[in-house]
C-alpha cells in the first residue's frame, strides 16, 4: 500500500489560486485607520510594494508565479503527501488519513511559501529592508531565510513569551543574518507604551505588528511583511492545496474533509481554498478550521471591523475578532495567539462554507504524542490542533462505520518546541479557555 505521493519539481504550480474570483459574497473593503473610509493602493504603498498591493485586491482567478520564485520553491517543493497508515491502525478506523507535510521546508514550516514571494517583490521594488512580527518564530525564521536569499536586511519583533520559550527559533533568525528582539521592545513608541503600562508584558502578535509597522513606516528604505491574515498571503499559500489536489488524484482518492489549524488563517487557507473552490461549484466536501480554546476568534469572536494590531496603526479589516487589545494566555502554540481571523476565512465561515472548532492545549498535545508515536514526526503545537481534529473525525468514522477520506495540513515540525512537550509529559501543561460568547452572524 503506497504511503507517500511525491511530485517532481515540474509539478510546482505555475500560478497561485485566488478565491476572491469565486466567493459567493465579496469581501468588504479594508478601512483607513484614521478616516474609516475604504483604502486605496496609495494608502498601503508606504509599507507594501505595489505588486503585493495589486495581489491583495485583484479578482483574477490565477496569479502567475515568477520563475525566480518557482526556482526558490524547488529547494523544498513539492512537499510530500503522506498517508498515516500507522495512525489509522492505532485508531482502528475505516477512515483513510492523509497529511500534507510542510515541515520539509528549510525553516520547518509552510511560512516560507509566502516569505519567498514577499521578499522577491520587495527586492524588485528596490526595498532594502523588511520588518515583521512573529509569534512562535516560524514566520520570523522563514522571512529571515527569504531575505537572505534575496539580499535584504530584516528585523523581527518576536512575541516575548515565545522569545523566552523558543530560544532556538531566535538562533535560526540570527543564523540567516536577521535581527530579532523581544516584543514589546524599547525600540519603538508602540513597544515603549506597552512596557510603561506593563513592564512584565508577555506580548502579543497585535503588539508585535504595531512595532513592525511603526518601524517600516518611519524608514524610507523599509517595508513591512506579514505572514498571515492578508489576502495576498493566503494567495501564496494555495500552492499547498494545488499540489495536494494533484497528489490525491494520483492516490486515487478525494477528501471528504479537509482540516487545518488557524491563528490568522494562512496554512488552513493554503490547503483548503483550492478544495473550497470545488465546494462552491457543488462538490460535497467539508473544511474544518481548528483553533485554540485560549484564542478562539472564530468560535467565540465577533464579526466586525477591527484593527490587525494593538496600537491601531493598521487598516481596519472585516473579520471575526476577540478585540485588537485582547491579550491571549501564554500557550505554547504561539503561532495561533492572534486576536483576529483572515477576512477570507472569516467570510467563508460567515457564509457557512467552512466549519470551526476549538481545543484545549492538553487535548492537542495528547494528539501530538499519539501522532509522534505512530507516524514518527513530532509536530509543531500549532499543527497538532489539526491532528486532534483529524483523529476525532477518524474515531467518528469508526463509530459510524464510514470509510471517510481525511486530509489535513501538517504545517510544521516541533523540533524547537520540546519545552512544551516536556511540560505536557510532566503533567504541567495548563488549559486556558476564553469564556466569551460568540456573537450571532
Amino acid at each position: 500500500m503506497q504511503r507517500k505521493v511525491i511530485l517532481s519539481e515540474h509539478d510546482i504550480p505555475t500560478a497561485y489560486y485566488n478565491i476572491q474570483a469565486d466567493l459567493p459574497n465579496p469581501l468588504e473593503p479594508p478601512l483607513h485607520p484614521g478616516t474609516k473610509q475604504p483604502i486605496g493602493p496609495d494608502d498601503l504603498s508606504a509599507i507594501f510594494p505595489m505588486e503585493l498591493i495589486r495581489q491583495e485586491v485583484t479578482h483574477e482567478r490565477f496569479v502567475e508565479i515568477p520563475d525566480r520564485v518557482r526556482a526558490a520553491y524547488a529547494v523544498f517543493r513539492p512537499s510530500p503527501l503522506i498517508r498515516a497508515l500507522d495512525l489509522e491502525r492505532a485508531l482502528d478506523t475505516p477512515a483513510h488519513i492523509y497529511y500534507k507535510y510542510e515541515g520539509v521546508s528549510p525553516a520547518g514550516s509552510h511560512k516560507l511559501n509566502t516569505a519567498i514571494p514577499q521578499a522577491y517583490y520587495n527586492k524588485e521594488a528596490g526595498i532594502k529592508r523588511l520588518t515583521t512580527e512573529t509569534g512562535a518564530g516560524q514566520w520570523g525564521s522563514s522571512l529571515s531565510l527569504a531575505c537572505n536569499m534575496f539580499g535584504l536586511e530584516c528585523k523581527v519583533y518576536m512575541v516575548r513569551v515565545s522569545y523566552e520559550q523558543k530560544p532556538y527559533r531566535r538562533s535560526m533568525i540570527r543564523a540567516w543574518g536577521s535581527d530579532v528582539v523581544a516584543s514589546p521592545s524599547r525600540d519603538t513608541n508602540a513597544g515603549r507604551a506597552v512596557l510603561k503600562k506593563d513592564p512584565a508584558s508577555f506580548g502579543s502578535l497585535g503588539i508585535a505588528i504595531s512595532e513592525a509597522v511603526e518601524d517600516a513606516a518611519t524608514h524610507s528604505d523599509t517595508n513591512y511583511s506579514l505572514g498571515s491574515v492578508l489576502n495576498h498571503v493566503l494567495l501564496h499559500q494555495t500552492i499547498i492545496g494545488q499540489e495536494a489536489m494533484k497528489q490525491m488524484e494520483i492516490a486515487g482518492e478525494y477528501p471528504d474533509v479537509v482540516i487545518g489549524c488557524v491563528g490568522g488563517g494562512s496554512n488552513f487557507g493554503g490547503l483548503a481554498l483550492p478544495f473550497i473552490r470545488e465546494k462552491i461549484a457543488g462538490r460535497k466536501i467539508r473544511a474544518i478550521a481548528v483553533e485554540p480554546a485560549s484564542c478562539p476568534s472564530l468560535t467565540k469572536g465577533e464579526y466586525r471591523y477591527d484593527f490587525g494590531d494593538t496600537a491601531g496603526l493598521t487598516p481596519l479589516l472585516p473579520m471575526y475578532s476577540l478585540g485588537h487589545d485582547f491579550m491571549p494566555p501564554s500557550i505554547h502554540a504561539g503561532g495561533l495567539r492572534y486576536h483576529g481571523m483572515a477576512p477570507i476565512i472569516s467570510r467563508l465561515y460567515r457564509d457557512d462554507l467552512i466549519e470551526a472548532r476549538a481545543y484545549e492545549q492538553n487535548d492537542v498535545f495528547a494528539a501530538a504524542i499519539q501522532f509522534a508515536r505512530t507516524e514518527g514526526i513530532i509536530p509543531a503545537p500549532e499543527s497538532s490542533h489539526a491532528i486532534r481534529a483529524a483523529i476525532d473525525e477518524a474515531l467518528k468514522a469508526r463509530q459510524e462505520g464510514q470509510a471517510k477520506v481525511i486530509l489535513f495540513n501538517l504545517s510544521g515540525h516541533g523540533h524547537f518546541d520540546m519545552t512544551a512537550y516536556d511540560a505536557y509529559l510532566a503533567g504541567q501543561l495548563q488549559n486556558s479557555a476564553v469564556e466569551a460568547g460568540r456573537s450571532p452572524n
